[in-house]
C-alpha cells in the first residue's frame, strides 16, 4: 500500500480535476435529456455498441442482424474483454449487464487518466501530465468515456503497457498489451509498440556490449537510455523477450477464434468486418466522404472543419516527432491515427476512434504546462463546459455510431 500511496498522492490533482470534468459533462447530460424526455443512463448504456457488448454478455456470440442490402452485422466484430468483464460483475452482484458496463467504464477511465498523467510525467514532468489528463478529458467527444463502450477501457490498458515499456516493466507491458488485444482490433497498436521498443532495446545491448563509446551512447534512443526504459543484458533479457512474445496472443487469440468459428480461417475476422462495411482502404473512402462535403455551401463548412480536424491530427504527431516523444509512443499514435483515419466505413465515429491516441494531446499538455496556472484553469474550464454541452447535445442527437 506504501509502494502505491506515493503515485496516487502524485497523480490526485490529475485524477481529481478528471473526476470534476467528467462529473460536469454528466450532470450536464442529465439535465439535457431530462428536458428531453430522455433517460441520460440510457444513452450511456444501451444504445449503439453497448446494447452489441451486453448481447455478448448474456448470450455469447452467434447473435447477428442482416439487412435488407445483403449486409450481415454479426457480433463477432466486439472483441471479448468488456463482455467478459460485465458477465462477472452481473454474475457476483445485482448488477445487469448494462450496470457492469458503466461500472467498467467509471472506473477503467479513471484507470485510464492515472495512465495517461504517469506516461506525461515520466516523459515531461508532473505538471504537464496532469494538464495531459485534463486536456483528455475535455475532448469533444469526452462523454464516451463514460459510457458503456471499450474506449476507456482500451486507453487504460494501453497507456499503462505504454509506461512499462518506457519503465523497462517488459512482462508486465506485454500482459497488458495482450489485454488491450482482447479490447479492440486496435490493441494492434499496443503490441507494435512493446515490439519496437523491445528491439530496439535489444539493438542497443548489443551494441552496448560490443563498443561502448560516447558516440554509440549518444545513437541510442533517449527512452532506451533514460529512467531504466532497457532491460540490462542477460538476467532481464529474457523478459523482454518474454513480454514481447505475450503481446500479441490477445488480438491474434480472438481473430483466430473468430476464424475458426466461422469456417474461414485466420482471414475470417476480416469477412466479419466487411459484413460491416468496415476496412482498411488507406482513407480512399474518407476522402470521397470529405469531398462530397463540398457539393453545396452548407455542408461545405462541415468538409472545411474535417479537413482542419485531419489537419491538425497530423501537425500534432508531426510536433509529436519534433519534440522527441520516445519511440514506443510514436509507433502507438501512429498506428492508432492510422487506422481511424483509414478505415473505410463509419465516418462520424473517427473522432471517438482517435480518443485512444493521448499522446496526440502531449504538445498541448506542454504548451498549457508553461502558462500561469490560473490561465490554464480558465482554459480547461472553459473548454470543459463547451465539452460537456457538446456532448449532451451529440448523445441526444446522431451520438456516436
Amino acid at each position: 500500500m506504501t509502494d502505491l500511496a506515493a503515485p496516487l498522492r502524485r497523480a490526485a490533482p490529475a485524477l481529481l480535476g478528471y473526476a470534476a470534468v467528467r462529473t460536469l459533462g454528466l450532470v450536464v447530460l442529465a439535465v439535457w435529456s431530462a428536458a428531453r424526455g430522455k433517460s441520460a443512463y440510457t444513452l450511456l448504456t444501451a444504445r449503439w455498441d453497448a446494447l452489441w457488448y451486453t448481447r455478448v454478455a448474456d448470450l455469447g456470440y452467434g447473435y447477428e442482424v442482416r439487412l435488407p442490402n445483403g449486409d450481415v452485422h454479426s457480433n463477432l466484430a466486439f472483441f471479448p474483454l468488456l463482455p467478459w468483464l460485465e458477465r462477472a460483475l452481473h454474475a457476483v452482484s445485482p448488477l445487469s449487464y448494462a450496470d457492469g458496463g458503466f461500472v467498467v467504464s467509471l472506473l477503467a477511465s479513471l484507470a485510464a487518466a492515472w495512465g495517461i498523467f504517469a506516461v506525461a510525467e515520466h516523459v515531461y514532468g508532473r505538471r504537464a501530465g496532469v494538464c495531459a489528463v485534463l486536456l483528455w478529458a475535455v475532448l469533444p467527444v469526452g462523454i464516451v468515456q463514460s459510457m458503456a463502450y471499450s474506449e476507456s477501457l482500451f486507453t487504460a490498458l494501453a497507456a499503462w503497457s505504454l509506461y512499462a515499456v518506457l519503465t523497462g516493466r517488459w512482462l508486465t507491458a506485454g500482459a497488458l498489451a495482450l489485454l488491450a488485444g482482447l479490447t479492440r482490433p486496435v490493441g494492434l497498436a499496443v503490441v507494435a509498440a512493446v515490439w519496437v521498443a523491445g528491439l530496439v532495446s535489444f539493438a542497443s545491448s548489443s551494441t552496448a556490449s560490443t563498443a561502448v563509446t560516447p558516440s554509440a551512447a549518444t545513437a541510442v534512443p533517449s527512452f532506451v537510455r533514460d529512467r531504466s526504459a532497457a532491460p540490462a543484458p542477460g538476467a532481464r533479457g529474457w523478459r523482454c523477450a518474454l513480454g514481447m512474445l505475450i503481446a500479441p496472443l490477445g488480438a491474434a487469440g480472438y481473430v483466430l477464434w473468430v476464424g475458426h468459428r466461422t469456417g474461414k480461417g485466420p482471414l475470417g475476422y476480416l469477412d466479419v468486418q466487411a459484413g460491416w462495411r468496415n476496412g482498411f482502404d488507406g482513407g480512399a473512402a474518407f476522402a470521397r466522404f470529405v469531398g462530397e462535403k463540398f457539393t453545396s455551401f452548407p455542408s461545405a463548412l462541415a468538409g472545411v472543419g474535417l479537413i482542419v480536424g485531419v489537419g491538425l491530427v497530423l501537425w500534432l504527431y508531426v510536433v509529436g516527432v519534433r519534440q522527441g516523444q520516445p519511440l514506443p509512443l510514436l509507433v502507438y499514435t501512429g498506428v492508432v491515427t492510422a487506422l481511424a483515419l483509414c478505415a473505410s466505413s463509419y465516418f462520424g465515429s473517427k473522432p471517438r476512434l482517435l480518443m485512444p491516441a493521448f499522446p496526440l494531446l502531449f504538445p498541448l499538455a506542454l504548451a498549457l504546462a508553461r502558462t500561469r496556472t490560473s490561465r490554464s484553469a480558465w482554459v480547461v474550464g472553459g473548454v470543459a463546459v463547451a465539452s460537456a454541452v457538446y456532448g449532451a447535445f451529440w448523445l441526444n442527437g446522431s451520438g456516436p455510431p
